[in-house]
């Protein structure tokens, strides 16, 4: 069959869909489109008539167009204004679009017009046919019941026609389908096909009125329900004023007294007022009303125009500190000099201090004992694993069960404006898609800022200038930038064992017997007790657990008593054992005697020194390097450094010139389970490795620490009071240390100064003059070594002076 091409101006329907043999109305506004109907109008008024695929395009292409539209025929215009008009068409013929040859000033296209797909005259009358009219006729009925929106006589039409194509297109014309599902009605060329499709789209409409009904019937029952209430509410407030118990103007007004009490800023007083008003104009019991309230009662718990009485004296706060405090020195002066700045200036803006150092030190103990000598009020906000900034500034109203953040919670259970706020643990806050706790700080820590913080919840600025804050961490790794900027760092370091000994016997030792209800005649512990539970017992930083190795003797020497065994304890070294079972740390490894190969180096631990043994063997080979002990990458590259800082001297050191070749070394760090990293170790791998290759010991008494070049410079370290602890502790007599590091001799305990030999080196060479026990006269003409002198303890003063 050939079908009649005919060139058509054309219109761009944006959601809308023209079927044949049916009346449309819709109103046009794109110049395009009016142009192309005045165009219509010029000639015989008949028009392409297609649907859109996006409708937010505005000048569409070939490409936007479906390909099955309809040829219609224009049967009026109303102009609506200039730029728009109101035109009613009726379809006539299916037509598919060949080209779209012009888009301005109005579409034109070539359009070919297509006809349905005859059926027979048999298939008409069949049983199938039948059974499809009479369910679109089923459905159709029930959209319209349940619709109630499809007038009478659009309902008669449908049930008085039985030709299939005609019945599909009249219904989708008279229903609200989506544009795509009618233009796949439009496209379908077979009528029973097109009717097929028309009822599965009837019956998902009638399933989504059935959901709309009975969410409509929900609604409509709790409006009944909320309804009914609101008017026995309304009765019973009604009841209440004829008894005299006009219950919420009575809040009211208690709530405006207690408002203009506290005579606040005219921001804040304001805006209580105004939540007061709207508390008043609430219906009894509502919802809204017991937010308001509850808003209005956290308000008024913060301590509004309170403050404690400082007490800042410098003296005072030196007896405190030095009571509930041994050791620390420099972080007491530092307290102290704030305090002393406080004296002076008693209105400047408070600094915000950051105590840093390992567990158990006494960083929380020292701001606790701050808040005593100030006489402030202290509260303490831990901020360890807070991931939400709500925690911080508050959760708005808006949310069921909002609250005020940790900062107002922490200065209303402190009863004052300037309480001492202790922010524990900052550097383990986290941060996830609730966003970020450490950035919420940053106002509440900057001086500057926060005189005006406004918290969510509270939405009225509160002064936090008054507030003395310190803040604890255990590292500043974790710490943003622009906050630690924002606080003075006062590092605690790890206490020596003499400054342990004197804590235990001092604070610990009688908070212990107290708590176990001994008496001070019923336990006796020595300092060489002490010093042995701290050696063999412990292995920390701070005094917890030693804390609890003594709370472990109490409670044994109560069950000694109690038994009737004895009326006094006097706890032995011998007895520790007895008392605390099994000894959990042995000795460091350490070599006490002339080894050849075997160097005692230092390291630093979190819990404090640690003696760090290297062993070097050297066996035939082809010049591999072995390097084992659970090392990382900087300690491997320290022993590559070693090894060519030796290869690099070898013929003045008395080394094969091949060795590097002919040689594999093995350098071991004992206890392999435990990492180590670090350059420290530089220098103790050099002289053992020196020492393997030449077969020279090592002398006795003797460990070292300090970083190695290939040039042989000796680079200054880190932790050397913890360093050289762990040497007294292990009877080390003499320590080699770079000699940039004379300057920490100061920091370093006064008992292990004047036991430990200390030999300044800033050279390879004088460290292996120090520790290598000397060659015979012979081989040291040939292969001299530079000396350097030991600083001994006459000596030591002059040193660092210098």
């Amino acid at each position: 069959m050939e079908y009649t091409t005919v060139n058509l101006p054309a219109l761009a329907l944006r959601g809308l869909t023209v079927f044949p043999h049916m009346n449309l109305t819709f109103d046009v506004e794109r110049p395009s489109s009016i142009a192309a109907l005045e165009r219509a109008m010029g000639g015989d008024q008949d028009i392409f008539l297609v649907t859109q695929r996006e409708i937010s395009v505005e000048l569409p292409g070939e490409d936007d167009l479906y390909q099955i539209g309809t040829i219609s025929h224009v049967r009026q215009i109303l102009r609506l204004s200039p730029g728009s008009a109101r035109v009613m068409v009726e379809g006539r013929k299916r037509a598919r679009l060949r080209r779209l040859w012009q888009t301005t000033p109005y579409l034109q296209a070539h359009v070919e017009e297509v006809a349905e797909k005859p059926a027979s005259e048999s298939f008409r009358r069949s049983a199938r046919t039948e059974a499809l009219l009479r369910q679109a006729w089923s459905l159709f009925s029930e959209y319209a019941q349940m619709s109630g929106s499809i007038p009478e006589e659009v309902v008669t039409a449908v049930l008085d026609n039985r030709e299939a194509g005609y019945l599909a297109d009249f219904i989708a014309q008279n229903i609200p389908l989506r544009h795509t599902d009618k233009q796949e009605i439009l496209e379908e060329l077979d009528p029973f096909v097109r009717l097929r499709k028309l009822n599965g789209l009837l019956a998902r409409e009638c399933s989504i009125l059935g959901f709309e009904h009975e969410m409509e019937g929900k609604i409509r029952d709790q409006l009944v329900r909320t309804q009914r209430e609101q008017i026995l509410k309304t009765q019973i407030r009604v009841l209440q004023n004829e008894l005299g118990e006009d219950g919420d103007e009575d809040d009211a007004e208690e709530y405006c007294r207690r408002i203009l009490e506290l005579k606040l800023e005219e921001e804040a007083e304001q805006h209580l007022l105004k939540e007061v008003g709207k508390l008043s104009r609430q219906p009894y019991g509502s919802a809204e009303a017991s937010v308001i309230r509850n808003y209005l009662d956290v308000c008024l718990e913060i301590p509004w125009n309170t403050t404690t009485r400082e007490r800042v004296s410098v003296d005072a706060a030196r007896k405190v500190l030095e009571r509930e405090h041994f050791g620390l020195e420099k972080v007491k002066e530092r307290i102290l000099e704030t305090i002393a700045v406080r004296q002076m200036n008693p209105k400047g803006k408070g600094q915000i201090l950051c105590l840093v150092g390992p567990p158990g030190v006494g960083k929380t103990s020292i701001a606790i004992s701050v808040a005593k000598a100030l006489n402030r009020k202290l509260a303490r906000l831990s901020l360890g694993g807070v991931r939400d900034e709500a925690d911080i500034r508050g959760h708005r109203r808006t949310y069921i069960g909002s609250m005020p953040g940790r900062v107002i919670d922490a200065i209303t259970r402190g009863g004052s404006m300037n309480p001492l706020l202790l922010l524990d643990e900052i550097d383990k806050l986290g941060n996830d898609y609730r966003g970020d706790p450490a950035s919420a700080l940053l106002e509440v820590l900057d001086s500057e800022q926060n005189h005006a913080f406004r918290d969510h919840y509270l939405e009225i600025p509160v002064d936090l200038s008054q507030v003395m804050f310190i803040t604890t961490a255990n590292t500043t790794d974790t710490i943003p930038r622009p906050l630690l900027d924002r606080m003075e760092v006062i590092r605690l370091s790890s206490y020596t064992d003499e400054e342990k000994v004197e804590i235990a016997r001092r604070h610990l030792l009688p908070k212990q017997m107290a708590e176990h209800g001994l008496k001070k005649s019923t336990l006796r512990v020595g300092d060489d007790v002490f010093r042995a539970i701290i050696r063999d017992y412990t292995r920390e930083s701070g005094v917890r657990l030693l804390e609890r190795r003594i709370a472990a003797l109490c409670r044994k020497t109560d069950m000694k008593l109690l038994s009737g065994e004895t009326k006094r304890v006097q706890v032995m070294v011998e007895e520790l054992p007895e008392f605390l079972d099994c000894q959990p740390y042995p000795p460091a490894l350490h070599t006490e005697r002339e080894e050849v190969g075997v160097v005692n180096g230092l390291a630093w631990t979190e819990t404090g020194g640690e003696i760090l043994e290297v062993e070097v063997v050297v066996c035939e080979g082809s010049g591999k390097l072995e390097l084992t002990g659970n090392l990382g990458d900087v300690m491997k590259e320290s022993a590559q450094a070693a090894l060519s800082c030796i290869r690099s001297r070898a013929e003045v050191l008395g080394v094969e010139a091949d060795f590097y070749k002919t040689k594999d070394i093995h350098v071991h760090f004992p206890e392999g389970a435990v990492p180590k990293d670090g350059p420290s170790a530089g220098i103790a791998v050099t002289t053992a490795m020196l020492s393997a290759l030449t077969e020279r010991k090592i002398r006795e008494g003797l460990a070292m620490t300090g970083e190695v070049t290939l040039r042989g410079r000796v680079l200054p370290i880190g932790g050397l009071k913890e360093k050289t602890m762990a040497a007294l502790r292990c009877g080390i007599a003499t320590v080699l240390i770079p000699k940039d590091n004379l300057r920490d001799l100061e920091e370093i305990d006064q008992t292990v100064r004047s036991a430990l030999q200390f030999v300044p080196v800033e050279t390879i060479d004088q460290v292996f003059a120090a520790a290598l026990v000397p060659l015979p006269e012979a081989l040291r003409e040939e292969a001299p070594v530079p000396a350097f002198p030991a600083i001994g303890r006459e000596k030591k003063e002059a040193a660092l002076r210098q």
